[in-house]
C-alpha cells in the first residue's frame, strides 16, 4: 500500500486540471449555477469521451479503462477543486459501482460515454441503512425517491426495489428538480408510477454506497485544498495596518491548524482510495475477499467522517479570512462552502460513519 501518487495518476490529474482550467473557471461555474441548467453537459462529454473518465471503473472487457478507485479519487480531487458541475460522482462512481460485477450491457455504454446513469437513492442516504420507498411487482415499479443527485441529467436510473436493482429509462418516470444547497450539484424528486424496469442480477447497492462515500472524501479533499490555497494567497496580498494580514500571529496559527487538518485529510482519503481499490468485484477467495471488504469499509468510514468535517471547517475559515469580499456573491468561495456542507450530509453523516466504525472495530457502546 502507498499513499503516494503514481506517474499515471499524476498524468491523469494534469489532463483533468488543464481541461477544467480552460473550461471551468469560477466565473463560468457561477454563471451556470445561476442558470436553468446547472450541469455543464458539454464539459461532461469532453471529460467522459476524450479523457475517458466515465469508464475508469469499467473493466476493459466492457470497453472501460479497467482502472481502480485510486484513479477515480484523483479525478474527484480535481473536480472538487473546481466545484465542477458534472455528474461524475453520480454516474461514473455510484451508478457504475453498483453495476460492476453484473456484466450488464449498461457498463459498455457508460464506458463509451453514450449514457449517463444515476443511482436512485437519496443523496443523503447512509450506506448502513437499506434504501426504500419503491415497490416492484412483475417488473413494474411504483414509488417516490427524494433528493436524488444526477437524476435530472441521467438517461437511465438504477432503482433499488424489492431487494433488487432495476434499470429504468428516465423517459418513463417523473423527475422534478428541487432546491439544492449545492448550486453546482442539483437534486430531484423521482416519481415512478407503474414504470417498467429491467432487473439487474448481482448488483450490490450497499457496496456502491460505501465506495461512493469513501471516494467522496477525495472530492472533499479537493474542496479543502482549494479553500486553503486561495485563502493563503489572499492573506499574503491583503494589507492591514501597513502589514500583510497573513503576518499576524493569530492568522498564522489558524492557517497552520488548517494545513495540518488538510494533510490528515489527504492521508485518510488516499488510504480509502487505496483500500477500496483492493476490494474485488468478483468473488475469488472467501476469506481474503471478506478481509478486503472490511478493510475498505473501515477506511471509507474514517475518510468520510474526517474529510467531511475538514472540508466544512476549511471552507468556513476561508469565508471568514477573506473578510467582506468573502461574503459577496461574486466571490466563488460560497460555492465551496455549499459543496462542503452538502457533501458532509451526503452518503452518511460523519456521525453515521463513526457509529459504523465503532461496530466494525468492536468498540463497546457508551453506557
Amino acid at each position: 500500500m502507498t499513499l503516494l501518487y503514481t506517474e499515471v495518476e499524476e498524468e491523469l490529474r494534469a489532463s483533468v486540471r488543464d481541461l477544467l482550467a480552460d473550461r471551468c473557471g469560477s466565473d463560468a461555474v457561477l454563471r451556470r449555477a445561476e442558470s436553468a441548467s446547472p450541469y455543464d453537459m458539454d464539459l461532461w462529454k469532453t471529460l467522459s469521451r476524450e479523457i475517458g473518465v466515465a469508464g475508469l471503473l469499467v473493466p476493459e472487457e466492457y470497453g472501460g479503462a479497467g482502472a481502480s478507485a485510486r484513479e477515480v479519487a484523483v479525478v474527484l480531487e480535481e473536480l472538487g477543486r473546481a466545484v465542477a458541475p458534472v455528474p461524475f460522482l453520480t454516474s461514473s462512481v455510484l451508478a457504475t459501482s453498483a453495476l460492476i460485477g453484473t456484466g450488464d450491457e449498461l457498463l459498455g455504454r457508460l464506458a463509451a460515454g453514450e449514457v449517463t446513469v444515476a443511482l436512485a437513492v437519496s443523496f443523503a442516504a447512509s450506506p448502513y441503512r437499506p434504501a426504500g420507498g419503491v415497490t416492484v411487482r412483475d417488473g413494474v415499479l411504483s414509488g417516490q425517491v427524494r433528493a436524488v443527485a444526477g437524476a435530472d441529467v441521467a438517461d437511465v436510473l438504477l432503482v433499488p426495489a424489492g431487494g433488487g436493482l432495476y434499470a429504468v429509462d428516465t423517459a418513463d418516470v417523473t423527475v422534478e428538480a428541487v432546491a439544492s444547497l449545492d448550486l453546482t450539484r442539483p437534486i430531484a424528486t423521482v416519481t415512478l408510477s407503474s414504470a417498467p424496469g429491467r432487473e439487474i442480477a448481482g448488483a450490490d447497492v450497499r457496496r456502491a454506497l460505501v465506495t461512493g462515500a469513501g471516494l467522496l472524501a477525495s472530492e472533499q479533499l479537493g474542496v479543502a485544498e482549494w479553500c486553503l490555497g486561495t485563502t493563503l494567497a489572499y492573506i499574503k496580498e491583503r494589507h492591514q495596518f501597513a502589514r500583510p494580514v497573513g503576518s499576524f500571529q493569530a492568522i498564522k496559527h489558524r492557517m497552520a491548524d488548517l494545513w495540518l487538518d488538510v494533510v490528515r485529510a489527504r492521508a485518510a482519503a488516499r488510504n480509502a482510495a487505496d483500500l477500496l481499490a483492493a476490494v474485488p468485484h468478483i468473488a475469488t477467495d472467501a476469506a481474503a475477499d471478506a478481509a478486503a471488504v472490511e478493510a475498505g469499509e473501515l477506511a471509507a468510514a474514517v475518510a468520510k467522517s474526517w474529510c467531511s468535517e475538514v472540508a466544512l471547517r476549511v471552507a468556513e475559515e476561508a469565508v471568514q479570512l477573506h473578510g467582506g469580499i468573502g461574503m459577496t456573491w461574486e466571490h466563488p468561495v460560497h460555492l465551496y462552502l455549499k459543496r462542503a456542507k452538502s457533501t458532509e450530509i451526503a452518503l452518511g453523516t460523519p456521525g453515521a460513519h463513526r457509529d459504523a466504525l465503532a461496530v466494525l472495530t468492536d468498540l463497546p457502546a457508551p453506557a
